[in-house]
């Protein structure tokens, strides 16, 4: 017969180093002022940049509409109007290798282009990159800029990035996209404002570091301080919705002393990663949400696991006390636990290793999360049905009695 290994001698000391981290979760987050909110749930710009210079620039002097594009292939000049038909001019980097090549071809096949080229003619045309910040449609007004990366270029240092930032009075959050070699980073300012930081704004601070042309907006988005809000109101709603929800469900599944035992355990979960996210201050934003409540049901499935286990135990060993039968409940599902937990474990790990951004924030809440699942399952989830049946019992006998 299986060896029972006597869980029911750690719910004590479980119960007191849960009670530990419950505290060291509030006080941090009293004393940090709650959470690092994420421009998500903040009024704020966020942008993407890649610190590129300018490899060449376009003007339009021709009376019809000419129109650029681009892909990983080539590019693309893209002509119409009512005076002529349309007509796309294509660029290969297959075709044209340098920047020079595709400068002397728009030259020769457009005559109405202007090429402005800064840098070195003999420049890769594969290392271009391509801002979306910018009108696509050419004029003879306003330049359209294209720049690039060489890969062998120096990585810029993050700091370099915050000391450009310095000057803006609003909280600013700088982080690293990608390899150092890709000079690609997330620019978070926050806006109490609605629409006081514009995004030229950003590009003209960086531009007094890294020189003017010198920067390619990959990405931005505004939030509006409206929008912030109602994220905010739904993210309150949502969480002790799913906890009702999970209640119920327990409660209909088994004995409400049960259900009120895996609700514990899932705010024990939600505790451990509240203590983790105030005191390390990870940025608090959607992407921490859905860990969350991923967390929450990864954590309610083992506890749903167990408590079906001593269901069935308590009918095969009717003359046992109920703390044996949790033992032997609890160590027929531990060989499951442990490869199930390591196995998703081994997946979101390599999410954590090779990914960056926000994608390694939420791989990080999972890894802790999915270890204090485990530990709430088979330490407080289950001390707590325990306790609560042995009491009962011992309060029927005293009354018998």
């Amino acid at each position: 017969m299986k060896k029972t290994i006597r869980f029911s001698k750690f719910f004590l000391p479980a119960a007191i180093i849960s009670a530990i981290i419950i505290i060291f979760s509030i006080s941090g987050y009293i004393i940090n002022k709650g959470f690092a909110l994420g421009v998500d749930f903040q009024a704020g710009l966020i942008q993407e940049v890649k610190i590129a210079p300018t490899a060449f620039s376009l003007r339009w002097n021709g009376t019809s509409t000419a129109l650029f594009q681009s892909d990983r292939n080539g590019v693309y000049i893209i002509i119409s109007g009512s005076s002529v038909d349309s007509k796309t001019y294509s660029f290969a980097f297959s075709e044209y290798a340098s920047i020079g090549a595709i400068k002397r071809a728009m030259e020769q096949q457009l005559g109405d282009i202007e090429v402005t080229m800064p840098a070195n003619e003999n420049i890769n045309s594969q290392w271009l990159v391509f801002s979306s910040q910018g009108n696509p449609a050419l004029s003879k007004d306003a330049p359209y800029v294209i720049h690039y990366i060489d890969p062998q270029s120096s990585p810029v240092n993050i700091s370099d990035l915050r000391t450009a930032m310095a000057g803006f009075t609003q909280s600013v959050a700088v982080q690293n996209i990608g390899t150092p070699a890709e000079r690609h980073f997330m620019i978070r300012i926050e806006d109490k404002a609605d629409g006081r930081v514009k995004s030229d704004d950003i590009v003209k601070a960086l531009e007094l570091t890294f020189g003017e042309g010198g920067i390619a907006v990959m990405r931005s988005d505004y939030v509006g301080s409206s929008q912030s809000q109602k994220l905010i109101d739904q993210v309150f709603y949502l969480i002790p919705l799913t906890l009702l929800l999970i209640l119920i469900y327990l409660v209909i599944r088994f004995k409400i002393q049960y259900a009120v035992g895996g609700v514990i355990a899932i705010l024990h979960d939600l505790l451990v990663i509240i203590a983790y996210l105030v005191w390390a201050r990870m940025e608090f934003n959607t992407t921490t949400i859905a860990a969350i409540l991923t967390i929450l049901g990864y954590s309610i499935n083992n506890t749903i696991i167990l408590f079906d286990r001593v269901r069935e135990n308590i009918k095969v060993y009717p003359d046992n006390t109920f703390t044996d039968i949790m033992d032997i409940s609890l160590t027929g599902i531990l060989g499951r636990s442990i490869i199930t937990t390591l196995t998703t474990m081994l997946a979101v790990f390599s999410l954590f290793v090779f990914t960056t951004g926000s994608m390694k924030d939420f791989a990080l809440v999972l890894l802790i999360g999915m270890t204090s699942g485990t530990y709430t399952s088979l330490f407080i989830a289950s001390g707590f049905v325990n306790f609560w049946e042995n009491n009962s019992k011992a309060k029927a006998k005293k009354k018998a009695a």
